[in-house]
């Protein structure tokens, strides 16, 4: 178990790097009594190497998360070497299929020294930087064909199924897909558009292109990758003559 001292002194140093990384980072502290969280957080360490090792001989006891806007978190931990200092390593995303991680070296954990401010630096250009790389590519990975979109454009995808799907850039963009039936799916955080009814899948298509063109936000339909792209326009799709079963659709 660990004092008091200690744990003041992770939270502390946590609060002063997490003001100190680039963008927006913010910091909490789970102490030994918070058993769950603890072993919940062991399991998503992001690391093959140095912390896991560490991990292996001395069990998560405590601990300060590290959380940034988009969801990224890194997670500061004791050092058993009895060196000052800690050892911080990144925390994969929780709400992705095993197989977006397949074929990403994980971006493993470093040791920083007893100074939160120069920590700060090394940080930023190592371990945050590896990460950042590694969370693109499992977030593309879990977009499974699905061309993710930009500020200013949304992709809209058809699905062997009939649904549309797309990854909407911003909370603008998601917030008018919302109002139009499309429903975000929470392990990869994709939207979809179910194609049960394609006439009202059509009319809600046609209604989001002005919505998203008066933001300054185009659109643009497509099949999968390996398919034929369609030449409609998000904004006037095609209306089919009826409902059917979405197994019915050849696109």
């Amino acid at each position: 178990m660990h004092d008091h001292d200690t744990s003041e002194r992770l939270a502390s140093y946590a609060d002063v790097l997490a003001g100190e990384l680039p963008d927006s980072w913010t910091s909490f502290h789970l102490p030994a009594d918070a058993k769950d969280d603890l072993a919940e957080l062991a399991n998503r360490i992001w690391d093959l190497d140095l912390v896991a090792a560490s991990l292996a001989e001395h069990p998560l006891q405590q601990a300060a998360v590290l959380s940034r806007q988009d969801g990224a978190q890194l997670v500061l931990l004791d050092r058993h070497d009895e060196r000052d200092g800690f050892l911080i390593a990144a925390v994969a995303p929780h709400a992705l299929p095993d197989e977006a991680f397949r074929g990403v070296p994980e971006p493993n954990g470093i040791a920083l020294a007893d100074d939160p401010f120069l920590s700060a630096e090394q940080v930023t250009g190592d371990l945050l930087a590896r990460y950042d790389s590694a969370l693109a590519q499992v977030r593309h990975n879990a977009l499974g064909g699905i061309q993710p979109s930009q500020p200013d454009r949304v992709v809209l995808t058809w699905q062997p199924d009939g649904s549309i799907a797309t990854a909407p850039a911003d909370d603008r963009a998601s917030a008018v897909l919302m109002a139009h039936g499309f429903v975000q799916d929470p392990q990869s955080g994709i939207y979809r558009l179910s194609g049960d009814d394609t006439q009202a899948q059509a009319r809600a298509l046609r209604e989001i292109g002005p919505r998203l063109d008066a933001l300054g936000i185009g659109t643009a339909l497509q099949h999968p990758a390996g398919r034929t792209a369609p030449t409609a326009s998000a904004s006037v799709p095609p209306v089919p003559a009826g409902p059917r079963t979405p197994a019915t659709r050849s696109r």
